[in-house]
């Protein structure tokens, strides 16, 4: 949560009009239990989802997050029948188990990567994009790494301007 990425994500988000829900796994931080190799995580996100969704039933909704964050997010909307959309910040393209995330039809797929984000290289990430299914849009940052050096402010405005689309 306090990571400057999830920061302008979110403030990206804000901006555009959207209600906004940070929050940390579990284990991360000060936050209570164990990592759990994504299955764990999934969960926190859909409590979250769920106390969000009670609170604001009448709003669309759209997931987000960064780096493992967008991991859980392409994992839990693609399961979800009612996403508006699902955006992946600097998604790691590079693990292997990469290709079996964000395969859902259907669903829009947002995804915004740094030009020279180590975890998601261009030739990962373009070999990923092109097995995921349509609707889908890539955007590339030019910044200097996987945190978006040196381009926090383009990534917030492209953000800013994904969740008005």
């Amino acid at each position: 949560m306090h990571n400057k990425v999830v920061y302008r994500l979110a403030r990206g988000l804000r901006r555009s009009g959207s209600v906004v829900l940070r929050f940390n796994f579990r284990g991360v931080n000060l936050s209570e239990g164990e990592y759990d190799q994504g299955i764990g995580e999934v969960d926190d996100a859909r409590a979250a989802l769920d106390w969000l969704r009670e609170r604001y039933p009448q709003l669309p909704y759209t997931l987000a997050g960064f780096s493992f964050g967008s991991r859980i997010t392409l994992r839990l909307g693609c399961s979800l029948p009612d996403a508006e959309r699902l955006i992946a910040v600097g998604f790691p393209s590079a693990l292997d188990d990469a290709v079996r995330l964000g395969m859902c039809p259907d669903i829009p797929k947002l995804f915004v990567q740094s030009t020279n984000d180590e975890y998601g290289p261009r030739g990962s990430m373009l070999s990923y994009f092109a097995q995921v299914p349509e609707p889908k849009q890539l955007l590339w940052v030019d910044a200097g790494d996987h945190f978006f050096k040196g381009a926090l402010d383009q990534l917030e405005d492209v953000v800013a301007g994904l969740a008005q689309t």
